[in-house]
């Protein structure tokens, strides 16, 4: 584990942040070069990408906390601790989704179309998040001389990645490139739960990620049932 990067003065580089910004930089970058290509406003996409990290981090955040209740009731000040990883991607992709969505509806943007394009690049900076992950110890698996499941989820999301490029550049009816991200990222976390450690059995000998992820993957596939 390498959570620090340097430290110059009394400023510290935090490994997982810096995954982060990465991961942030090179999907918008990506998202508005194809957004110029497939003739979509950058701009629109530019503020799109700010909206959905800058919610998206808050819902994952609050999420993570909640999960953790009882923890952050003893000690409330780590709330805010970031540098520290706590992020749980569900809490974020809800929120991001959901806020990302009400600025495309107010700039009267197509907003399945949109997803669309962002959807790689999305799956993406989950990969790029991941070694973020890796390098701080957080979302590890479990022993065996200890599963380095951060890689193998990193590994995942760059094949959904690649996957979903190339559906993007085939003909497709709007919404089908973000449904098929989202049927392949649950389908990705469910089984990749019953590798990790730090996540324990909710129900049903599952985790709450594997639940959602269940409950994601069938309404992503009714979804597309239905376009």
């Amino acid at each position: 584990m390498h959570p620090v990067i340097c430290q110059i003065g009394p400023f510290t580089v935090f490994s997982y942040g810096l995954m982060l910004a990465a991961a942030f930089l090179a999907g918008s970058w990506l998202a508005v070069s194809r957004a110029k290509k497939e003739s979509i406003d950058p701009e629109m996409i530019m503020n799109l990408s700010l909206i959905a990290v800058i919610s998206g981090i808050a819902g994952a955040r609050v999420f993570y906390v909640i999960e953790n209740a009882d923890y952050f009731l003893k000690k409330p000040l780590e709330t805010i601790m970031f540098q520290r990883g706590g992020l749980s991607f569900f809490g974020g992709l809800i929120t991001g989704t959901l806020c990302g969505a009400a600025y495309l509806k107010k700039k009267k943007a197509s907003i399945y179309r949109v997803l669309d394009l962002m959807a790689p690049f999305l799956a993406l900076g989950q990969a790029i998040g991941r070694i973020g992950c890796l390098l701080n110890g957080c979302c590890f698996g479990k022993a065996s001389l200890l599963i380095p499941i951060q890689i193998y989820s990193s590994f995942i999301l760059v094949f959904i990645f690649a996957f979903l490029r190339f559906l993007q550049e085939k003909p497709h009816k709007e919404g089908k490139i973000f449904f098929a991200y989202l049927i392949l990222y649950s389908t990705k976390r469910f089984f990749i739960e019953f590798w990790r450690a730090d996540n324990p059995p909710l129900m049903f000998n599952l985790s709450l990620f594997q639940i959602i992820s269940i409950l994601l993957f069938l309404f992503s596939a009714w979804k597309v049932s239905r376009r």
